[in-house]
């Protein structure tokens, strides 16, 4: 069921609703646009919005940050419920950026930028929060991945390895294993990395023969320890399990129809998932027992399906999602129709 759309100025790429209370009705989204010609330049914008409550759901308009082309955005980890929860943002000049919330009598909420670091000289694509956020890790164009320490508003590059051979998509903390780094790429690999001390030295495992196209997302499980699920350009969801670490097994194979960019484990139901599938609109699929189905498609964007999260109010008493489309600039909130025990 379709709850409140609009449309952003910037071809939209990333949606994140905040994970922790009493800010789980904030949802933040990024555009990157390309403007070509002798002189190309890449322009985008982060905004915040407030999506109400289940009984009244919309999308107010809270803030719009003028920035470069953004990549990817994603909320901190752990959270006190104050002011430690930020948002980070990665982007087509090289830079990590942080944002923290402040309180505005007139609006209720804003973003202040709090640290920006400029990393590298290529783009950066990508990034995920450790358990704890105190480190991000950073995907990087060039095939490299970097680990920056994010403390008291500073951020400083720790590691830096070159990983891969072409653009890095996707990185991911384990979420159990803060010193695992879980890297895909263009190349087809899906690496894994200890980064206690040099990572280039200390590759996990390197699976080069499953994904038959480039590697563009990686999302551990959060109810499960050992299971791992990938999204690739070659139209299919993947679940890996890790109990031998160095050497994975895939155990689940899901074919959605479209490059699995996006994967989003539902807040409260382990194995739902909610994928953007770029040219094949938005898929709902559970994974169980070794088996997986598709439960849910959502066809209602007219461009390529890049964002994708579920809202993790915990009052809710039905799911809600944000998705996002690329070219025609488009979000929307919707509640799926399949009847989720909440």
């Amino acid at each position: 069921m379709d709850a409140a759309h609009c449309y952003l100025e910037g071809n939209a790429d990333a949606v994140e609703f905040c994970p922790h209370e009493p800010y789980a009705n904030l949802l933040a989204a990024s555009t990157y646009t390309l403007q070509e010609g002798d002189l190309p330049s890449r322009s985008g914008y982060v905004y915040l919005f407030d999506v109400g409550d289940v009984e009244d759901v919309g999308l107010n308009l809270l803030q719009k940050i003028d920035t470069t082309g953004v990549f990817d955005i994603r909320w901190s980890r752990g959270g006190d419920g104050g002011g430690n929860v930020a948002l980070a943002q990665t982007d087509a000049d090289g830079c990590l950026r942080v944002y923290k919330i402040d309180e505005v009598e007139e609006k209720g909420y804003s973003l202040r930028e709090v640290a920006g670091e400029k990393i590298s000289s290529s783009m950066c694509l990508c990034l995920d929060w450790n358990p704890s956020s105190t480190s991000i890790v950073v995907g990087l164009s060039d095939g490299s991945a970097s680990v920056v320490s994010f403390t008291d508003s500073n951020l400083e590059t720790v590691q830096e390895w070159k990983g891969h051979d072409f653009e890095l998509w996707t990185a991911s903390f384990d979420l159990n294993n803060p010193s695992l780094v879980y890297t895909g790429s263009d190349d087809c690999k899906f690496s894994c990395w200890d980064i206690r001390d040099s990572p280039a030295d200390n590759r996990v495992f390197q699976n080069s023969k499953v994904h038959t196209m480039g590697v563009c997302c990686i999302s551990p499980s959060p109810s499960d320890p050992y299971s791992i699920f990938t999204g690739s350009y070659d139209e299919t969801l993947r679940v890996w399990d890790t109990r031998s670490v160095s050497r994975p097994v895939n155990e689940t194979s899901l074919s959605l129809g479209g490059g699995v960019w996006r994967i989003k484990h539902h807040p409260s139901l382990g194995g739902v998932v909610l994928a953007a599938c770029m040219h094949n609109g938005f898929a709902v699929a559970k994974v169980s027992d070794g088996k997986g189905e598709v439960m849910e498609t959502y066809n209602k964007h007219e461009s390529l399906a890049y964002g994708a999260d579920w809202y993790r109010g915990i009052h809710q008493k039905r799911s809600i999602v944000a998705t996002c489309s690329f070219y025609d600039r488009l979000l929307r909130l919707w509640m799926p129709e399949t009847a989720f025990e909440l």
